[in-house]
């Protein structure tokens, strides 16, 4: 008799940011998803800092829970602390981030994927896939069970063949105190895929009880805290918990140096490549050799535990290094480790062996989501597996693939990037990889992608109302603004006081609230405004994207035209299996890259790093342009 029913729509192997969110979207969708994990008590766990969101981050949370997904919800109720970033700028750059109670946060997820209907779950390790005529068919584990399955999402974040380092030690390991998993890269290799190593690194976690505070920068959270979902099942934070900053110094630095030759990370050790963005303190201290001292974050793991997470001192230096280095920093003076900070390497496969929906490209069926692909974050990680669990639930149901552009969202720009560019180093998000991060605002995720998720069945008919009802409200006030005119004795004494040219006649409002000294406390101020607020029951969120759109409309308009320009290239299609070799106008690497990638249109084409402005012209020649 068989321990599971006979044939899975969805198998999921990995139950971290990205196994979940697949996980939880494949069984939305109504196809019969079975989760595999190591650890049933670790789902979604945060192996690093306890935090999500962040510049450009914050945009992708917005953007999960846009499309239904779970990650914004759970972070909303298991929040101890929310900051809107970079406010100082445009809103193009505003990047929500929450620290969350890290153990609430793997118990919310977990409950959250208990009760959604379609999903299976599993403890154990899978070991090997079973392949049959290029498509794979299920899988194996540890136990020897096999279960099939019409797709796999394979999700193992840091575990595939992880070493853990410290010092001169190593051992296996996915993360600290949970062990690596095998079998997959060695089948993978066989099959004939290319597999690579990256590293990261983790901060000590500490005895808060230890630390002196006193003498910190203490860091709180937003008067006014926000929340990351769009839905209304979660409310914004009442009450929150403070961080606190400190900083190195020259002798913590001379300290730390004593041990290089003994850290895994900068001794060369390890071979593999780690993050650029967050580098080891070891790597700190040597590439900012002028800089005398850098910044610590002090991180509470939740509401009551007193461990702490110690943000920007990444390291995988020996024990006794860590403690003499930590003990001289101020706060930190007797200082006690509740465990020490650590380097990991693991495999990984370079996505440019996936197509855009994050399936590849030698087995049928078979996705990557998460670290496996090359990048770092949580965030990042969340999002693959979203748009791998949709996709894999499609293609069950023999429906459209679901693939966002760059000009529609983040996770569009991320997965763009990984297939097309590849990466040779851990991929972190940024605002400036977006050309078009007017467009791609947290502010207007569920404007952008609520209508899209809703078409799939992802998103409820609630959520699309609320959205249809924002984006007329936005558009009603701003057509007031547009068309009501205000006289110079109403305007003058507000742009007196803002010290903003008066007028000398009559002048419609939306023109005077574009200017940049005004805020829209001032315009609330001009006459009929506040009634048009009341009678029509414009909240908060409303009045943001009005004033977004009346400041800035000028570079949305802009964008909207340069995203338009490129979806005329992505409108030219490159036949599938299209022989590149024969072209010989082409340039050798572009033939090479182009061969590899194999792009599905012409704007892809041109984003292959070796492929020129004029390997382009050729091929829209080719293409009958």
């Amino acid at each position: 008799m068989s321990l599971f029913q006979d044939i899975y729509d969805v198998i999921v192997v990995g139950g971290g940011h990205a196994g979940s969110e697949a996980a939880a979207a494949s069984a939305n969708l109504g196809a019969k998803t079975l989760l595999v994990t190591m650890s049933l008590q670790n789902i979604a766990q945060m192996s690093c800092n306890p935090a999500m969101g962040g510049i450009a981050k914050g945009q992708i949370v917005r953007e999960i829970d846009a499309l239904g997904g779970y990650s914004g919800i759970v972070t909303d109720k298991t929040a101890i602390q929310f900051k809107m970033l970079n406010k100082s700028k445009g809103p193009a750059m505003w990047s929500p981030r929450a620290q969350s109670d890290r153990m609430r946060f793997a118990e919310e997820w977990r409950l959250m994927l208990e009760r959604t209907e379609n999903l299976d779950f599993y403890q154990d390790m899978v070991n090997g896939l079973i392949i049959k005529n290029d498509t794979i068919v299920g899988v194996k584990t540890s136990l020897g069970v096999t279960i099939k399955s019409k797709t796999v999402i394979i999700t193992t974040g840091t575990f595939l063949n992880g070493l853990i380092h410290i010092g001169d030690k190593n051992f296996g390991g996915g993360r600290a105190g949970e062990r690596a998993a095998i079998g997959i890269t060695e089948d993978l290799v066989k099959l004939g895929f290319e597999s690579g190593r990256m590293k990261t690194g983790t901060p000590p976690r500490v005895d808060g009880r230890s630390l002196d505070y006193s003498k910190m920068i203490e860091q709180p959270g937003d008067e006014k805290p926000e929340k990351f979902s769009y839905s209304n099942v979660t409310k914004p934070l009442q009450k929150q918990r403070s961080c606190y900053m400190t900083y190195t110094s020259q002798e913590v630095h001379d300290l730390l140096r004593e041990g290089f030759d003994r850290s895994p990370m900068y001794n060369g050790r390890i071979k593999s490549i780690g993050p650029r963005y967050c580098p080891s303190i070891e790597d700190k201290i040597d590439r900012f050799a002028t800089k005398d001292r850098h910044q610590l974050f002090i991180e509470p793991e939740g509401w009551n535990t007193v461990e702490v997470y110690v943000n920007g001192f990444s390291t995988s230096l020996p024990e006794d290094v860590q403690v003499k280095a930590l003990r001289k920093v101020v706060g930190f003076e007797n200082v006690k480790f509740f465990r020490f900070g650590y380097a990991i390497e693991y495999d990984y496969f370079p996505p440019t062996q996936l197509t855009h929906i994050l399936e590849t490209k030698l087995i049928h069926n078979l996705f990557f989501a998460g670290q496996i692909n090359g990048t770092t974050g949580y965030e990042e990680a969340a999002a693959q597996g979203l748009m791998a669990g949709i996709n894999a639930a499609l293609k069950t149901q023999n429906k459209e693939p679901f693939i966002l552009k760059r000009n529609e969202a983040y996770i569009g720009v991320l997965i763009d990037d990984l297939i097309i560019k590849g990466t040779e180093e851990p991929y972190r998000m940024f605002t400036s990889r977006a050309e078009y991060r007017t467009l791609l605002r947290q502010d207007n995720a569920d404007l952008r992608l609520t209508p899209k998720s809703f078409k799939i069945g992802l998103t409820s008919q609630e959520r699309l109302d609320r959205v249809i009802e924002k984006q007329e409200k936005t558009d009603a006030f701003i057509q007031f603004l547009q068309e009501t005119s205000i006289k110079p004795d109403a305007a003058n004494p507000i742009l007196k006081n803002k010290n903003s040219t008066e007028i000398t006649q009559s002048m419609k409002m939306f023109k005077i609230a574009a200017r940049p000294q005004l805020d829209f406390n001032d315009v609330r101020q001009f006459p009929g405004v506040n009634d048009f607020i009341i009678d029509n029951n414009i909240d908060t969120e409303i009045i943001e994207q009005t004033e977004i759109h009346v400041k800035y409309s000028g570079y949305i308009a802009k964008e909207k035209n340069n995203a338009d320009k490129l979806n005329r290239l992505e409108n030219i299609i490159i036949p599938s299996n299209f022989d590149y070799h024969k072209v010989k106008s082409l340039s050798y690497e572009a033939r090479e890259k182009l061969t590899t990638i194999q792009p599905t249109s012409i704007s892809q084409a041109s984003r292959i790093s070796g492929v020129s402005p004029s390997d382009v012209s050729v091929l829209l020649v080719y293409m009958g342009r």
